[in-house]
């Protein structure tokens, strides 16, 4: 490609050679895809252990006490052959972030968008992970492409989580009368009292049917599909450059500050109230929530992807939960802090 000079005569033309530089694409690093992927595994598979050993000795996923297993019990698990007992859950969980990551990764292709890999995130913890993300690199040049990468994430993970809500809570088995010592408890949102009340009236429930969600001890891929819904409620918070705030800013692009503002303040209270955890939220949405990437304001969405954002609005509703663990507010964080707790 040439630059071109204007014609010095009305007759002539004149062209100039000039430098070309091409920008070669960035390699793609399977090594650390594929790296990252195999160490998440690894940790999620620890913890689905540690899970699995609870649920067997009839003990909630998170139990800790004082005979308890470590959070991250790396050594046992390597023992015996007892890292084959986190397959269903680490199993689960992978194939939840992998949907999600995967809807957004495959949407990209479709339109030509240049995007990474996956990238997944191993952590040592409750869940062995902080899940997973991809990144994109080359402008998104509608907002109806904007729509469609934003939403297919939620979509395809949610989906997947729902498949594996409905056989893990067949899995489940009644809870003991008493449950000795402490743990860690989460809270479960709608889509879990929706699931157990189909399997009730389908006759599925093994035995948990009739029972309050609150009796049930769950199975590890349960506490999976519990994360792959925490996570979908996250990734759908209106705001910022999470999917939801895509959505937003594809649907009405004025009003993208406008409702990060608004999302950040509601999750002020929420934090002092339910979860602390929603502190963390607010200020990485303040950072981040107040600029967007810049897409073609014309043309708009059509009729067809709103109501695809009311799915989107829909599945938020399903998987949000305020408190996702209970006595986890940053009062009782407090209180807990002044008591020496």
């Amino acid at each position: 490609m040439s630059e071109i000079i204007p014609p010095l005569s009305s007759t002539t033309e004149y062209y100039r050679p000039v430098d070309v530089f091409v920008v070669q694409p960035r390699k793609r690093r399977y090594w650390l895809h594929a790296a990252l992927l195999l160490a998440t595994v690894f940790t999620t598979l620890v913890v689905g252990a540690r899970m699995q050993f609870n649920f067997q000795h009839n003990q909630p996923a998170f139990y800790a006490d004082d005979d308890s297993l470590p959070i991250f019990p790396l050594s046992w698990a390597l023992h015996s052959g007892n890292l084959r007992m986190g397959i269903p859950f680490s199993g689960a969980l992978m194939l939840i972030l992998l949907a999600h990551e995967m809807g957004h990764y495959l949407y990209c292709r479709y339109y030509g968008v240049s995007a990474t890999l996956p990238f997944f995130i191993p952590f040592p913890t409750l869940i062995g992970t902080l899940g997973a993300f991809i990144r994109i690199r080359s402008p998104i040049r509608s907002r109806a492409m904007l729509f469609d990468i934003g939403i297919a994430g939620p979509i395809a993970g949610f989906v997947v989580a729902v498949a594996v809500l409905f056989l893990a809570l067949g899995f489940s088995k009644i809870a003991p009368a008493f449950l000795t010592g402490t743990s860690v408890e989460p809270n479960y949102p709608l889509i879990f009292f929706v699931v157990h009340g189909l399997l009730a009236a389908l006759g599925l429930g093994h035995g948990t049917a009739g029972l309050p969600l609150g009796r049930v001890l769950i199975h590890p891929t349960a506490i999976a599909a519990w994360v792959g819904m925490f996570a979908t409620a996250l990734n759908l918070l209106p705001g910022g450059q999470l999917d939801g705030g895509h959505i937003v800013f594809s649907l009405a692009p004025r009003t993208h500050r406008l409702v990060s503002r608004v999302t950040i303040a509601a999750l002020l209270p929420l934090a002092y109230f339910c979860w602390a955890g929603w502190l963390v939220w607010a200020v990485l949405l303040r950072i981040s929530g107040m600029r967007h990437p810049m897409v073609p304001e014309l043309p708009g969405i059509a009729g067809g992807r709103r109501w695809l954002a009311v799915l989107a609005l829909l599945m938020l509703v399903l998987t949000f939960t305020p408190a996702p663990f209970a006595h986890s507010s940053l009062q009782d964080v407090v209180r807990d802090l002044r008591s020496g707790q």
